[in-house]
């Protein structure tokens, strides 16, 4: 007989149930102001990765980096600035290797409010700018592969003559 405890659910005590995600879904960068990023859940990466143009190295273990808010208006952008918290060496498919910063923030998927770290990475030729990674979704969130958008839609602001923005 196993000795871990079950609720009448089938759920374990000491483990509280999972949240199920879409294998892609919409967050926000609350303390970067940066909502409503089109986000991969992606159980093949081990860290999550942001879309950046442009990545400056500062003084005192800092970066600076480009964001690009909106694909169909490069000129739509914003600077961000963080500490770094450490470097990965990645290794491509064709041998080259080169270093990748990794930054943290807060990511907030319907809910879901929780630190992640993030690789700074030029996305630009992918359709999502952004990869969740296991990292990011253990211990609390588990992928449902047939399923996208669980945690809701991005709204697009219409201007005044009922446009899309």
């Amino acid at each position: 007989m196993s000795s871990k405890h079950h609720h009448a659910t089938g759920h374990d005590v000491h483990h509280p149930p999972k949240t199920i995600v879409g294998w892609r879904e919409y967050v926000s960068l609350p303390e970067w102001g940066l909502t409503g990023i089109k986000a991969k859940a992606d159980t093949g990466a081990r860290t999550s990765v942001i879309d950046v143009t442009e990545v400056i190295e500062l003084e005192g273990n800092r970066v600076r980096f480009e964001v690009v808010v909106n694909r169909r208006n490069p000129d739509e952008h914003i600077w961000l600035e963080t500490d770094i918290v450490r470097r990965t060496r990645v290794k491509s498919s064709f041998g080259a290797s080169h270093d990748r910063l990794i930054v943290k923030t807060l990511v907030k998927l319907g809910e879901i409010e929780k630190e992640i770290e993030l690789s700074l990475v030029s996305r630009k030729n992918m359709l999502c700018r952004m990869l969740l990674g296991r990292k990011a979704l253990e211990p609390d969130l588990v992928v449902d592969p047939g399923r996208r958008y669980i945690h809701g839609r991005k709204r697009r602001k219409k201007n005044r003559q009922g446009g899309a923005k």
